[in-house]
């Protein structure tokens, strides 16, 4: 075969083939969002959005990417993944990786964001293999389950109760999409629209605290239930609560009951399945509530801290099946997202402010949904209360107020407020673009503090200090670094004015 030395050009020879053995949904959602990156030789090297869709392409499609391989490059080709680095300026605190497809005779010499993780011959399979589950029935009694009461009361279980205990205010309309959840909304939405119908079954959402995972498993609850033309039985639970039903049932002999009722589920949302942990009869049960809805056609949703394979206490069984349908993750908000959160709470609330102050919202909160939001919530509260227009003063005096009990919160504020208080010098100095050293000093060691006691982004510190860029910052927090090395009076002065935030 010809070489071939452009890499758009092998990547796109690879998808004639890929596109002749995927159906058109799977197609589009795994493989255009992959782009060619670099050529080296025989190694084609693609660039994909996150660890989880490295992740995903091994498991399920590695076959199919040697044959493509093969096809475009020959029986020599390789290929390595480069992880695209989240574009917020949040230092990662795991390397971007990458991983080779065939043989790898260049075993240490990646460079830029790519690490080699060793090399895979041509028999790779998938790890996790349908018939298997289709061989380990669970055996259910011959008889029809009894109609019983939902589990959730316990102190009678002669009637079917069919509350899907969701909340009415999580829909796909109120949730702000972003680069950080796309691929988790997409593939919700896609469950909801036709669930146990697309290979995203199971569905587990994973992410940190106030990231929206809630919102997004019940969003498919609720579509559902509004839009299905048949009555599917939608029920809503977290795995605390579930583990509570568990053992009343156990308490008053009514396992039976407690099971019948689970396996009438059509769509089975449970949230938090990392609680589970350790609980080895819950899980057990779980196990066996699983392998028949899943068996019988039916749709399970679930959310955890933390993807499947981080999972601690579970049984292997249990996380293998996890790993069937599509494991999707949530990220923090960037900035445009965060923006888009606070525009979309004001215009629910009926409440207008000036962009000026969205966007130092935005710049000051970026660890989660749930805070931003909180905010948003005590903000205009005060405003109603103190019969006052919602401004960038208030906006500042309301996130004074918002503290962590583990220590007082350090914000941007008061950090240029300690500064330009040691250095006497004005806050319009450090924000204004003088280049004297007088001025240019307090500014510095003020973004270094900022950098060392907040989780602002860099972009977000260059914002406060008259919208400089994150290269800016980066070169501030570098020099005091090297005069703190050198300069002993420098060093006393970093140190003296962190305490200050410490007492």
């Amino acid at each position: 075969m010809e070489t071939v030395n452009d890499a758009g050009i092998v990547w796109e020879n690879c998808l004639k083939v890929i596109r002749q053995h995927t159906s058109d949904q799977s197609f589009k959602t795994w493989f255009e969002p992959v782009m060619p990156y670099k050529l080296n030789g025989k190694k084609l090297i693609i660039q994909v959005p996150s660890q989880f869709f490295y992740e995903w392409l091994e498991d399920n499609y590695v076959e199919l990417l040697r044959k493509a391989l093969d096809y475009s490059i020959g029986p020599d080709g390789q290929l390595e993944y480069s992880i695209v680095v989240d574009r917020g300026d949040k230092v990662n605190n795991r390397p971007p990786q990458s991983q080779s497809v065939g043989t790898n005779n260049n075993s240490n010499n990646n460079s830029g964001n790519n690490n080699s993780y060793g090399n895979n011959s041509n028999n790779n399979t998938p790890k996790y293999q349908r018939n298997d589950y289709q061989r380990n029935n669970y055996n259910t009694p011959n008889q029809e389950p009894k109609q019983v009461k939902s589990p959730f009361e316990l102190r009678d279980l002669n009637a079917l109760q069919s509350d899907s205990f969701l909340n009415r205010s999580y829909s796909f309309d109120n949730f702000i999409e972003g680069d950080c959840n796309r691929l988790a909304r997409a593939a919700s939405f896609a469950v909801a629209e036709k669930p146990s119908v697309t290979s995203f079954n199971p569905l587990m959402i994973y992410g940190g605290v106030g990231l929206g995972k809630t919102h997004l498993v019940q969003a498919i609850g609720n579509f559902i239930k509004n839009n299905s033309l048949s009555e599917k039985f939608v029920l809503y639970v977290s795995s605390e609560k579930f583990t509570s039903q568990f053992i009343n049932s156990i308490k008053n002999n009514s396992l039976q009951d407690f099971m019948s009722f689970y396996m009438q589920v059509d769509v089975l949302i449970i949230d938090d399945v990392q609680f589970l942990s350790g609980k080895e009869k819950t899980q057990e049960t779980f196990f066996h509530i699983f392998n028949h809805l899943h068996q019988s056609g039916k749709q399970i949703v679930m959310t955890s801290d933390r993807p499947p394979r981080d999972l601690e206490g579970m049984e292997d069984r249990l996380l293998s099946r996890f790993k069937w349908g599509l494991t999707a993750d949530l990220q923090s908000p960037d900035l445009e997202t965060r923006i888009a959160i606070i525009q979309k709470k004001l215009q629910h609330e009926g409440v207008e402010i000036d962009f000026e102050v969205i966007e130092y919202l935005a710049h000051s909160i970026d660890s989660n949904v749930r805070e931003l939001e909180g905010v948003m919530i005590s903000l205009i509260a005060q405003a109603s209360l103190t019969q006052k227009t919602i401004d960038l003063e208030l906006a500042k005096r309301t996130l004074n107020h918002i503290v962590t009990e583990s220590e007082k919160e350090v914000n941007i504020d008061t950090i240029i407020g300690v500064v330009t208080e040691h250095f006497q010098v004005r806050i319009a100095d450090l924000k204004s673009k003088s280049r004297l050293r007088s001025i240019v000093i307090p500014r510095q060691v003020a973004m270094y503090l900022a950098k060392e006691m907040t989780n602002l982004s860099l972009k977000s510190i260059g914002y406060h200090f008259g919208g400089r860029d994150h290269s800016t910052v980066i070169h501030a927090i570098q020099t005091v670094n090297d005069l703190m090395d050198t300069d002993k009076e420098m060093n006393n002065t970093v140190h003296k004015l962190s305490q200050k935030f410490k007492k």
